[in-house]
């Protein structure tokens, strides 16, 4: 069983305890784009007949789902994450779901992936790596389990280069969005959202912390006026 650090104990509880709301508040929260970006971010994957997909931070299987839909049958997808409830939530979603016998899930973090090395095609990580406590170990396991050649793609949020833009954004981020997601969930976790965003590192060094995880080709692709970014890189 893996152990995990006073901090992300305190982040697994806070996700736990917004699960129930946690789809929904992603919609309003974002306008509903947050489904075009993780389209994009689905886009980014390889895979080989009957391949392996693994989507990290899987939360309550969203991404999951949009690489089920995306790729052939012979593709089989598993989802981790570290909140039990988002997984449970996860599961009774993917049950109602056309693509249930493609889709596993389980109760484990970024940085411990309970499986052998070399056993997966793509691995994704959406709006979950800000989130992990020792992000280059995560990284790293994330790469451990790829196949050789295997792809990573990270879709996170990012900090928008117009200072215009930016300026509107922050308003909305550290005022408006808050109040909004504590009017149907728990407010701290709203209030942590733009904290952890703001202080994640910008595209230049998180592409370096990638690359000293064991990463080639890393290229990244700001959407929305850079209000989100994906990464994607090649296992060395």
């Amino acid at each position: 069983m893996f152990k995990l650090s006073n901090k992300g104990e305190h982040i697994r509880e806070m996700f736990d305890s917004i699960a129930p709301n946690y789809d929904f508040l992603n919609r309003v929260l974002s306008f509903g784009v947050d489904q075009h970006w993780r389209k994009f971010a689905v886009n980014q994957i390889v895979y080989e007949n009957n391949g392996k997909i693994l989507d990290v931070a899987t939360g309550t299987g969203d991404v999951a789902l949009k690489i089920a839909a995306a790729t052939p049958e012979t593709v089989t997808i598993t989802g981790i994450d570290f909140s039990p409830q988002m997984i449970e939530l996860g599961r009774e979603k993917i049950a109602r779901s056309k693509y249930a016998s493609r889709i596993s899930m389980a109760v484990a973090p970024c940085e411990e992936i309970p499986f052998s090395d070399n056993t997966f095609d793509s691995a994704t990580i959406a709006f979950g790596i800000r989130n992990v406590v020792d992000r280059l170990k995560g990284v790293k396991e994330m790469g451990r389990v790829l196949k050789k050649e295997g792809r990573i793609v990270i879709l996170e949020f990012s900090n928008p280069k117009s200072k215009l833009f930016r300026k509107i954004y922050n308003f909305y981020f550290l005022k408006i969005l808050p109040k909004i997601g504590g009017m149907f969930s728990k407010l701290s976790a709203y209030k942590y959202l733009p904290d952890s965003v703001l202080e994640f590192p910008d595209q230049g060094q998180f592409k370096e912390l990638i690359k000293e995880a064991g990463f080639k080709n890393v290229l990244h692709y700001d959407l929305t006026f850079g209000i989100a970014t994906v990464y994607v890189g090649e296992k060395e």
